[in-house]
């Protein structure tokens, strides 16, 4: 054991067993990386995270019988200084807010090269925040800093340009409209309004209809007036 305490302590949370057994073989041949022990399903993880005292929990995203987002939100509750990091094929973006807002550190792609891979590890290791590749630099991932450090919405509203169409749905929404009311004021259909509610939220990254409600009422949006010319104009 004596050696092993200053490498990075890692708790793998993997159920798919080839991935499980492959990455710890991996870990374990890092000088400085110490696999403390391998979960597959259903065991206790605060029981692990007790006995195994982690520097960093290696998560997959997509467990079959237990919530991943549950697991970070319990860790961080009840282990606040332990690092999360998310592995995922293709995460959406939702996911990766979630993830954030929650507390995850790091994000790794499956398709990710080993060396990046190790590269995450240290790095969150030593205090910083990986997104993934595709996302950094992106609007979305602007949209997360703000979340990070928790800023207030009005700041975000002022660097996300909403289309003219946007901003109406966003009025009826927060007036409490729900999607077929929006579609039938604004003569849409429902599948268009959906899909403006979901590049709405994709640009603002909240999650519920609740908060668009709050966020237009935080950064009062001009009243939009709904005149029948402009609705060609998307």
């Amino acid at each position: 054991m004596g050696n092993s305490l200053k490498k990075i302590q890692i708790l793998l949370i993997e159920d798919n067993r080839l991935l499980r057994d492959g990455i710890s073989a991996m870990l374990k041949k890092q000088s400085d990386m110490h696999v403390v022990a391998t979960v597959g399903n259903g065991e206790n993880i605060l029981l692990m995270l007790g006995k195994h005292k982690p520097n960093i929990i290696l998560l997959d995203l997509g467990l079959r019988n237990q919530n991943s987002l549950q697991i970070v939100k319990l860790t961080k509750l009840n282990f606040p200084e332990i690092k999360i990091i998310v592995m995922d094929l293709i995460p959406l973006q939702a996911d990766v807010f979630q993830f954030v807002q929650e507390g995850v550190s790091g994000f790794i792609l499956k398709d990710a090269n080993i060396a990046e891979f190790f590269k995450t590890i240290r790095s969150v290791y030593h205090g910083l925040k990986i997104l993934p590749p595709h996302l950094t630099g992106s609007l979305f991932s602007q949209i997360v800093e703000h979340a990070i450090n928790v800023v207030k919405p009005s700041v975000i509203s002022e660097s996300v340009r909403m289309t003219k169409r946007e901003r109406q749905v966003i009025e009826l929404i927060a007036d409490g409209s729900s999607n077929k009311e929006i579609a039938q004021k604004l003569h849409l259909s429902t599948y268009t309004v959906k899909s403006h509610v979901h590049n709405i939220l994709e640009k603002l990254a909240l999650n519920t209809r609740v908060q668009i409600a709050k966020h237009a009422h935080l950064t009062d949006y001009s009243k939009t007036e709904i005149d029948p010319t402009s609705l060609t104009d998307e």
